[in-house]
């Protein structure tokens, strides 16, 4: 927490001696006013972050996640018994290293891999729960890891919004895990449509989700974003980000360091009783 008081502060006298010159991702000159925001880089799966073609996205962060209610059932823990499809609230707290990697082809596909190349996760189960349930339980080791292909369908004009189709995949790389990871293959088919305006840009995304373990197809994921330019040093994100009954607020602010580098600080906040209670991020995004 001292480290992270430090960083603020160093922040905020960066900003007051006259802010950072504009880095390569922000938006180039002669762009329309609609692209004023986020200029003409596609929209990555990373809030308020685009990609421009032939750029490289190089994003090393860390994650805090806690959850004071957390769902689970006895037989999600590998617990067998006359309860083990019972329902219970017990909490959760997450630790993630991640890094975030993408290129961009062209000026309508990019691909990206995220994975949580270290993770740690403490659980406690419910105080109504009297069965052969660990407690506490505590996992540590690679997180999820998934890769995601997004291409942009149609451009942004002065009267139509941008339209951009993805696929996320999530690899099974940790069946053997009750808490960490994945244990099926998971594929995410979506859709991002953008349009900016004078007041900042505005997005809606939807997907659905396949897991390969439960062979079903169902509506997954659903957000609206909001992204404001305040300077060429200075951007600021919101998001309203649901996943099945779990929704969330976040808030996010990026400041250029230099002309490689941009801080991102975000913070998320469950609205619903089953999302993450508070999940704050920072890390350092590099362009190349």
């Amino acid at each position: 927490m001292g480290a992270k008081t430090l960083t603020i502060a160093a922040l905020a006298a960066m900003a007051l001696a006259g802010g950072a010159p504009p880095c390569r991702a922000a938006e180039p000159a002669g762009l329309p006013g609609y692209l004023s925001d986020r200029g003409d880089g596609i929209p990555t799966s990373l809030l308020g972050t685009y990609i421009r073609e032939k750029e490289f996205l190089f994003y090393p962060f860390y994650e805090y996640t806690r959850f004071r209610n957390f769902e689970y059932s006895p037989k999600d823990l590998g617990v067998r018994g006359p309860r083990e499809d019972d329902k219970f609230f017990g909490k959760r707290v997450e630790r993630e290293g991640l890094v975030f990697l993408a290129y961009a082809f062209s000026d309508s596909l990019a691909v990206e891999f995220e994975s949580a190349v270290y993770s740690s996760v403490d659980f406690t189960m419910s105080a109504d729960d009297n069965t052969a349930v660990p407690d506490p339980l505590r996992e540590r080791g690679l997180g999820d890891t998934e890769a995601n292909i997004r291409w942009r369908y149609s451009k942004e004009t002065a009267t139509r919004p941008e339209a951009i189709l993805f696929l996320k995949t999530v690899f099974p790389l940790q069946k053997n895990k009750a808490l960490l990871g994945s244990k099926h293959l998971q594929l995410e088919p979506g859709i991002v449509l953008t349009k900016g305006f004078s007041f900042g840009t505005l997005a809606l995304r939807g997907s659905a989700n396949y897991d390969r373990g439960e062979r079903k197809l169902s509506f997954s994921g659903y957000a609206v974003d909001y992204v404001k330019r305040l300077s060429p040093a200075w951007r600021v994100a919101f998001s309203l980000e649901g996943h099945e009954d779990e929704l969330s607020a976040i808030g996010e602010v990026q400041y250029t360091l230099s002309k490689n580098a941009v801080l991102k600080l975000n913070s998320g906040f469950g609205v619903t009783k089953k999302a993450p209670t508070f999940a704050p991020e920072i890390g350092v995004l590099f362009t190349f």
